[in-house]
C-alpha cells in the first residue's frame, strides 16, 4: 500500500471511493448517510491545492485509489474532515496508514492533535477510532471551529444519529497510531 498526494484525475475516483463506502450504513438503519452525496470535486480540489488531500493505492489496484482522507487545521489541531475506505479494501490498516500520514502533516506543521466527529455508534467509527488512541471530548472541551463543525452537521441533519467529538494526539516523529487493523 502507498499513501500519495491526491492528483487531480483522482478526484472523481474519491467519489466513488465515499458512495461505496456509505453503503454499509443502509444496514444500520441509516439510509440517509448511505445515499449522501460525496464531496463536490471543487471541495475535494480545494484540500487537494492545500495539500491536505492523501489517497491510499493499493497493490494490485495499479495505483487506482481505495481510500481517501481530507482535514484542515481547526483551533490548533487538524480536524479530519472525512476519511472513507472503500469496502473492498477494508481491515487492511489503509484508514490507519491514511491518519498516521495525516499525524505527520500535522507535527510538520506544529498542530499536536487530530480532531474528528463521528457517529458514535457505528463500529467502524467511534469504537473504531477509540482503539486507535482517539478520547471522546467533552462538551465543554470543544473548541469553537468544533462547534461550528458540530452545528453544520446537525443542519445537514446527521444528529438524527448520535455523533462525537474525537481527538488524539499526535504522535512524536516515528511514532504511530496503534490497534488492530479496520
Amino acid at each position: 500500500m502507498r499513501i500519495r498526494p491526491a492528483t487531480p484525475e483522482d478526484l472523481p475516483v474519491l467519489q466513488d471511493i465515499e458512495r461505496a463506502a456509505g453503503a454499509p450504513f443502509r444496514a444500520l438503519g441509516m439510509p440517509d448517510v448511505a445515499d449522501d452525496a460525496p464531496p463536490a470535486v471543487e471541495e475535494l480540489e480545494r484540500y487537494r491545492r492545500a495539500r491536505r488531500c492523501w489517497v491510499a493505492d493499493e497493490d494490485g489496484h495499479e495505483g487506482r485509489p481505495v481510500a481517501y482522507l481530507i482535514a484542515e487545521p481547526v483551533d490548533g489541531a487538524l480536524h479530519i474532515e472525512q476519511v472513507s475506505v472503500h469496502p473492498a479494501a477494508a481491515r487492511r490498516g489503509v484508514g490507519r496508514a491514511l491518519l498516521a500520514r495525516a499525524a505527520g502533516r500535522a507535527r510538520a506543521e506544529g498542530l499536536t492533535a487530530l480532531t474528528l466527529t463521528t457517529f458514535a455508534g457505528v463500529p467502524w467509527n467511534a469504537p473504531y477510532y477509540a482503539r486507535l488512541g482517539f478520547r471522546t471530548l467533552t462538551e465543554a472541551e470543544l473548541t469553537p471551529g468544533l462547534r461550528r463543525i458540530r452545528a453544520e452537521e446537525a443542519a445537514h441533519g446527521l444528529d438524527r444519529w448520535p455523533r462525537v467529538c474525537m481527538r488524539a494526539d499526535v504522535p512524536r516523529a516515528g511514532g504511530t497510531f496503534a490497534g488492530p487493523p479496520e
